[in-house]
């Protein structure tokens, strides 16, 4: 079994104590930092970008996973891996050449990524599984933060899961959205290996706390 790894979303943490936040998770063992770009027009809203990134570079030696939701990310490839990001993740609907967008990615040193949104096939993917390192499955409508989890994301996950198998490569499966302690051993048992968490971690009153009651849930998933 692989490792499951925690991915904090930073798009749900108090900017003002940005630094501290992203101490706090890394002291309670996060594996990754997860960065939301949104840039108001394949999602409606706008978060940060490169600018910002450069900053929390500073801040961590963990791995940056950055998630673009944006429209014509191949613009922007080579601006994240100068700041910084050691794995990016594009869409599938964004991108009309998503193997390009795939292997520019790649040559730049970074590990690529592809996620697709609730409405979208698993099927659209399996042409470039063989091409990428991680797969990430929106279980929300991207956007915003804080939103509750689409409880048919769990088949389409499963789904995914399968094809990833079919393919003689490793590939992270992730998923994003509405990830609270109480749904984390069904994502799991669904077939996913990274999760991304936000307002459960961010928005909590006790930060370690929700921390912890996460890491309590997979660990005893990963006894079972």
């Amino acid at each position: 079994m692989k490792k499951i790894k925690i991915a904090p979303s930073i798009l749900s943490a108090d900017f003002t104590r940005l630094a501290e936040q992203i101490q706090m998770v890394e002291q309670q063992g996060a594996d990754w930092i997860h960065l939301d770009v949104m840039d108001g027009h394949f999602v409606p809203n706008i978060s940060f970008g490169p600018v910002v990134i450069r900053w929390i570079r500073k801040m961590t030696d963990l791995p940056l996973d950055a998630h673009l939701m944006i429209t014509e990310p191949e613009r922007y490839l080579a601006d994240f891996q100068r700041v910084g990001v050691d794995i990016l993740t594009v869409h599938q609907e964004a991108c009309p050449h998503l193997h390009r967008t795939i292997q520019q990615i790649r040559k730049l040193g970074m590990k690529a990524g592809v996620s697709i949104n609730p409405a979208t096939p698993v099927q659209t993917l399996e042409e470039i599984l063989p091409e990428v390192d991680l797969v990430l499955v929106m279980s929300v409508n991207p956007g915003f933060g804080g939103q509750e989890f689409i409880k048919s994301s769990l088949q389409k996950i499963r789904k995914m899961s399968q094809l990833i198998r079919s393919v003689d490569r490793p590939i992270y499966l992730q998923v994003d959205g509405g990830i609270n302690a109480e749904i984390v051993p069904d994502v799991l048992a669904s077939g996913a290996d990274v999760l991304v968490i936000g307002s459960a971690i961010f928005a909590a009153s006790d930060l370690c706390q929700a921390y912890q009651r996460i890491t309590e849930r997979v660990k005893k998933y990963q006894m079972v």
